[in-house]
């Protein structure tokens, strides 16, 4: 299980002078004190820590089901640069670790334990699922293809090249409204394995941009994503 006592001093001092949290209702942020902007800022703080301690053993108990050679242990980090917009994504580390990211925007943006619960799971269950690796293959195939179509029809270095870029491009973004729905359904499992409901997390879409359904677009309908959330639970 990955150590989280580490960095809670670090974003407890990070959240108190970083991005204000905005409550669904209440006085502007200009309006709040700095007591009463540092008391919502531990709040937060405390929230996710919990949140990583009770989400990351299931996850990394998922993964090693799903993935018996790993690896599954999951590193969690705060990104504390300031001014961005809510996000979280998932990487893997230098020494191979999978490694979930959340930055202070999205820890304050959340209004509760269980849509954050919802977000770690779906970004572990990317690791989980091997997007990365996928993403990777489909990006190597489209580029051969569309690489070797411009050879065959006699193309330049030039236009090889470019056929090699496009091809990659198209790869990598074929499935990700697949992978986006995928990682949806087994965060589900995760947050609700963790003991939080998934379906009030996944409150979490209806207050974002709606991507709609754009011919390769990277995410799906926030619809689709509310739905597959609903339909996981309802079966657990």
């Amino acid at each position: 299980m990955t150590r989280i006592a580490a960095f809670l001093a670090l974003f407890l001092l990070s959240a108190c002078a970083a991005v204000t949290p905005v409550p669904p209702q209440g006085p502007e942020p200009s309006a709040l004190t700095q007591a009463e902007i540092k008391r919502r800022a531990d709040i937060a703080a405390r929230q996710f820590i919990d949140v990583v301690s009770t989400v990351e053993p299931v996850a990394e108990a998922e993964c090693r089901k799903r993935r018996p050679q790993g690896p599954c242990d999951f590193q969690i980090v705060i990104d504390d640069r300031y001014g961005q917009p809510p996000n979280a994504f998932h990487t893997v580390a230098k020494d191979g670790k999978p490694l979930l990211a959340f930055n202070l925007a999205l820890i304050l943006a959340v209004r509760n334990a269980d849509e954050l619960a919802f977000i770690m799971g779906h970004e572990a269950a990317h690791h989980i699922a091997g997007h990365i690796e996928r993403a990777r293959e489909n990006a190597s195939l489209g580029g051969r293809v569309l690489g070797g179509a411009a050879e065959m029809a006699g193309g330049d270095d030039e236009a090889i090249r470019a056929g090699l870029e496009l091809g990659a491009a198209l790869g990598r973004r074929s499935f990700t409204k697949t992978f986006e729905l995928e990682a949806d359904a087994l965060g589900t499992v995760i947050a609700f394995h963790s003991g939080y409901d998934p379906v009030r997390g996944a409150e979490f879409f209806s207050r974002i941009p709606d991507p709609g359904n754009r011919f390769l677009g990277t995410h799906p309908p926030n619809s689709a994503r509310i739905e597959t959330v609903r339909r996981v639970a309802a079966a657990l």
